[in-house]
C-alpha cells in the first residue's frame, strides 16, 4: 500500500504523476495514455496537469486516461496566470473540465504569480469551489514572501521545483509550508536533461541499496515531512521503480553522501522554476 499524505483534506500517495510535455505529439498520445493508465493500477493515482502543458494537450490525455478510472484519480490542474483574473478563471476551468472530460477538479492551482491581484484570483478560485467546479485551490512557484502575502488558509498548497540540484526551497520556505502544515508538491524531482541521474553519489547510494538513481532521487525528497513528488514516467518499467521508491529508506550515510555533493542552502536563494 503506497505511503500517504493529506493534501486538501483528502488522503494522497506521496507519489504521485507528472504530465509535462505531455499531448505535444499526437504519436505519442496512446503510449501517454496507456502510461497514466498503469500509473494508476500501481496507486500513482494523484495525477497533475495544467492547461499550459501542450497547450490544453496534456489535459486530453488525462481525460482519456481517466476514462471509466475517474472515482480513483486525485486530479490536479493549473490556469495560465493570464486566466487568473476573476472573469476569466470561470472560463479556464471550464475549458479544462471539458478537455478532462470531467465535472471536478480536486485541486486547481494558478501556476505562477502574474498581474492579476492575488485577491481576484482567490474570489474566483472560492466561486469555482462554491459551484463544485474544483475541491479545493492552491498555488504553484508562490516563494515565501507571495505566500506571506496571500495569507489565505484556504491555499491548500504549492507546487514547485524541488530536487538535490535545486534545493534552495529548504532554507525558508519549505520549513515555513512544514510549520503552516501546507504540503509541497515537488515538481522535476527527477532534475532535468538527466545529469541528476548520471551522478555519481546518487549511483553509489543507489548500489547500496540495489535501487535505480530515480528511486534515489524521489526518496531523498521524500525523506522530508508533507512533501509529494510528481515525477512524469512513460516507460511501465519507471513508474514501478516509481511507485516503490516511497518505501526506500536512505540512511544518515547515505543523505550525507548526496549532501557532499549538492550541499543545503546556508542562505535565502531566488526561487528557481520551470
Amino acid at each position: 500500500m503506497m505511503r500517504t499524505l493529506e493534501l486538501a483534506g483528502v488522503q494522497v500517495p506521496v507519489i504521485g504523476q507528472g504530465t509535462w510535455r505531455m499531448g505535444e505529439n499526437r504519436d505519442r498520445r496512446k503510449g501517454e495514455v496507456a502510461a497514466l493508465r498503469e500509473g494508476i493500477e500501481r496507486g500513482l493515482c494523484l495525477i497533475d496537469t495544467a492547461e499550459m502543458y501542450g497547450e490544453g494537450g496534456a489535459e486530453e490525455v488525462v481525460g482519456e486516461a481517466m476514462a471509466g478510472k475517474r472515482d480513483q484519480v486525485f486530479l490536479v490542474s493549473k490556469v495560465y496566470p493570464h486566466n487568473a483574473s476573476r472573469t476569466d478563471v470561470a472560463a479556464a476551468c471550464e475549458r479544462s473540465l471539458r478537455r478532462l472530460g470531467t465535472e471536478h477538479i480536486d485541486l486547481y492551482l494558478l501556476h505562477w504569480r502574474g498581474q492579476h491581484p492575488l485577491d481576484e484570483t482567490v474570489e474566483a478560485f472560492e466561486r469555482l469551489r462554491e459551484q463544485g467546479k474544483i475541491g479545493r485551490w492552491g498555488v504553484s512557484n508562490f516563494d515565501l514572501d507571495d505566500l506571506q502575502e496571500l495569507v489565505e488558509p484556504a491555499c491548500a498548497t504549492n507546487q514547485v521545483l524541488y530536487n538535490p540540484e535545486e534545493r534552495g526551497v529548504e532554507f525558508e520556505l519549505l520549513p515555513w509550508q512544514q510549520r503552516q502544515n501546507m504540503p509541497l508538491m515537488a515538481y522535476c524531482p527527477l532534475g532535468q536533461g538527466g545529469a541528476l541521474l548520471a551522478d555519481a553519489a546518487l549511483q553509489r547510494v543507489a548500489q547500496r541499496h540495489g535501487v535505480t538513481t530515480a528511486q534515489v532521487a524521489l526518496a531523498w525528497a521524500l525523506r522530508q515531512p508533507n512533501v509529494l513528488v510528481i515525477p512524469k514516467a512513460s516507460d511501465p518499467r519507471h513508474l514501478a521503480e516509481n511507485a516503490a521508491a516511497a518505501e526506500l529508506q536512505l540512511s544518515a550515510d547515505d543523505l550525507q553522501m548526496i549532501d557532499s555533493a549538492y550541499p543545503a542552502p546556508t542562505r535565502k536563494q531566488r526561487l528557481q522554476m520551470v
